[in-house]
């Protein structure tokens, strides 16, 4: 979809449809929506007054024009409470109204900038947050089958400031930039495993890095066995699959030696193993690669944006299978760091193959280090499909992770990690053993992780409640949310201008 800034007034715009907006509780529109309403002869103020239309978030009220517009339709963007209104409820409307006007063949839209001056929203923020939402909001699967509705081709963005045309586009293309880069994480969790096998998943990242000048490296099963792997290659043993360890990397400082880290978990098919899980619900066991699409595409979008900070993704990849050569509960391995670890479930194996690209990624000199992965059922048990657990050694990391993520929309809350519970981890016949018992099932996995991170800072944020949806709601589509990338880019933006700062 094309977006554009013109300025205008948005009730003399020729397109499919316009889109104004109203506030829960007002009951006279004002503005844009009350101009609208003038040239309606009064429509908009007759639906409030008859109370269908709320103003609640998320509610989108279309009335036709009959000839009194040059656009046929208004669309009418509920934006919730005053009092509640903020930069992720303008992308959460823009979702809604963008979806809604898709359902009625609209091809051209035609918006005012939402929620622009309140709440400290300026105008850049806005618009840069229509433009997310919008293509967010708009996204769907649709490769192996028909659409089912055609595509919004242009969105207009009417303001009346000439001179601010020019910031108002670079906001947009910074919102379109990565709100592309995370419905590319979206198509790759959505793809079928036959289709994102490991070696698929090397060759996407191969891709990315052709295309925006990242370094690229992939080893195999013999460089990992030389490496000491037998985390990552006891999970893969039951697969015939072959194993990829993935890494990219993006220097945009050359003058500084620190280089972020950021770690996705790639199984790009989860059975369980020889613990396998039940049948019910295991073909969604496709977006056990959610973490690894995030960093990629992230570092992908971060490469564009060209900030002077360096960061590389490391994404250890395989599927986790039952076979005559799978891991089997009661193994011993032994990680790239020298830990034993006994496995107790097989499929609790996101974790064995993080604890050796932790240990790669020590092995570089990365620092810090943020991993992402849909590591536990446990976490979503605890904080639902809302909020991602997020984890660390390191205060200062934590918060930024958690404002960068704050900015972003995309919801985190930071859970403890109490030393208590590392006695679930402790093994008779190995340093560790990969599961604890059922209570504080999402702690005990980050604890173990820890087992493999030394004196580093380091984030681990479990997106098992997060990285898939059953439904539409704002600019989240069903499937995959791609969740991860907008925090990632957003932090590693942030973390080049503080330290251009000093």
């Amino acid at each position: 979809m094309e977006i554009k800034v013109i300025v205008g007034d948005i009730a003399q715009i020729e397109a499919d449809a316009i889109v104004v907006n109203l506030f829960e509780g007002v009951e006279q529109p004002g503005g844009a929506t009350a101009a609208v309403d003038k040239a309606l002869d009064g429509a908009i103020s007759s639906l409030i007054s008859r109370g269908e239309i709320k103003g609640k978030f998320g509610e989108v009220i279309i009335t036709h024009t009959f000839g009194k517009l040059p656009a046929g339709i208004v669309a009418i963007a509920g934006l919730g409470k005053r009092q509640d209104f903020n930069v992720d409820k303008v992308r959460g409307a823009a979702g809604e109204f963008c979806r809604a006007l898709r359902k009625l063949n609209c091809h051209k839209i035609a918006t005012i900038l939402h929620g622009s001056g309140i709440g400290g929203i300026g105008l850049e923020a806005s618009a840069k947050a229509i433009a997310e939402g919008a293509l967010l909001g708009l996204y769907s699967f649709t490769k192996y089958k028909k659409p089912e509705y055609e595509d919004v081709e242009e969105m207009l963005i009417v303001v009346r400031e000439k001179e601010k045309v020019p910031i108002l586009e670079a906001a947009i293309g910074k919102g379109k930039l990565v709100a592309s880069a995370t419905n590319l994480a979206r198509d790759m969790v959505n793809e079928p495993a036959n289709y994102m096998t490991p070696s698929q998943m090397a060759e996407a990242a191969k891709e990315i890095a052709s295309k925006y000048n990242l370094e690229f490296k992939v080893f195999d099963r013999e460089d990992m066995e030389a490496m000491g792997m037998g985390a990552l290659l006891g999970v893969a043993k039951g697969s015939n699959q072959p194993p990829k360890l993935i890494t990219l990397s993006y220097k945009g400082d050359e003058r500084s030696e620190k280089v972020f880290g950021f770690l996705g978990k790639g199984i790009t098919f989860d059975s369980g193993g020889i613990s396998i899980k039940a049948s019910e619900g295991m073909g969604e066991m496709k977006d056990d690669m959610a973490g690894a699409a995030a960093v990629m595409t992230a570092v992908g979008a971060i490469a564009q944006l060209k900030p002077k900070i360096n960061v590389t993704a490391i994404i250890p990849a395989t599927e986790n299978l039952p076979s005559g050569t799978a891991l089997k509960p009661g193994d011993v391995l032994k990680a790239m760091n020298g830990k034993t670890i006994e496995v107790i479930s097989t499929d609790a194996e996101g974790r064995l193959i993080l604890a050796d690209a932790l240990s790669y990624a020590q092995k570089l000199g990365l620092s810090p280090l943020i991993d992402l992965a849909t590591l536990t059922g446990a976490c979503r048990v605890a904080l639902g499909t809302l909020y991602s657990g997020l984890f660390g050694n390191d205060q200062d990391l934590i918060d930024k992770v958690r404002k960068a993520a704050e900015r972003t929309g995309e919801r985190m809350w930071q859970m403890p990690m109490p030393e208590e519970y590392k006695e679930q981890n402790k093994s008779e016949i190995a340093n560790v053993k990969n599961t604890g018992n059922r209570y504080g099932g999402a702690i005990t996995a980050a604890l173990f992780l820890a087992e493999f991170v030394a004196n580093i800072p380091w984030v681990h944020i479990d997106i098992a409640g997060t990285a898939f949806s059953t439904k539409e709601s704002g600019y989240i589509a069903k499937g995959a949310t791609g969740v991860g990338v907008r925090t990632l880019v957003e932090l590693a933006l942030s973390e080049a201008t503080s330290q251009e700062a000093i």
